[in-house]
């Protein structure tokens, strides 16, 4: 049975204290647990994800931090895009529908938490990109250069 180097090992660590980093920022941003933090993060990836064209997805994912980019990835099911009309308020719904409904929630300042934990952590061409590949409704919500 072969080991894990420590070398890899630390990478392991690294990767879980970059992710617990990413989800602590956002708890503290809006003031929230770190599990309801974690599972905001999730759903908006999830719904950023569906909205972006597969070579976007790919882009954003690549800055991802690993476990981060886990995330973005868990259950995505290529032939699932839907390609219809994506307007704010259908992100909205989806992100609502996804995490849960929640009448303490206010989903624009929620998902606005997420989109400024990207613009922190991701590069601002990428953002940009991401920005830009989006309705201009929907990019009400990302934070202004």
């Amino acid at each position: 049975m072969s080991h894990m180097s420590h070398t890899s090992f630390a990478s392991f660590t690294h990767a879980a204290q970059q992710a617990q980093q990413w989800v602590n920022e956002l708890a503290t941003d809006l003031c929230w647990s770190e599990p309801s933090a974690y599972r905001l993060l999730k759903t908006v990836l999830h719904a950023v994800r569906d909205w972006l064209s597969p070579a976007e997805m790919a882009d954003l994912s690549a800055q991802l931090p690993v476990l981060i980019r886990g995330v973005f990835f868990e259950g995505w099911a290529p032939t699932a895009t839907n390609a219809c009309e994506r307007k704010k308020r259908d992100f909205i719904i989806r992100v609502e529908a996804s995490f849960g409904c929640d009448d303490e929630v206010d989903f624009d300042v929620a998902i606005k938490a997420v989109f400024k934990l990207l613009d922190r952590h991701i590069s601002h061409g990428e953002i940009i990109q991401v920005r830009n590949s989006m309705k201009k409704s929907l990019r009400e919500l990302w934070p202004v250069d």
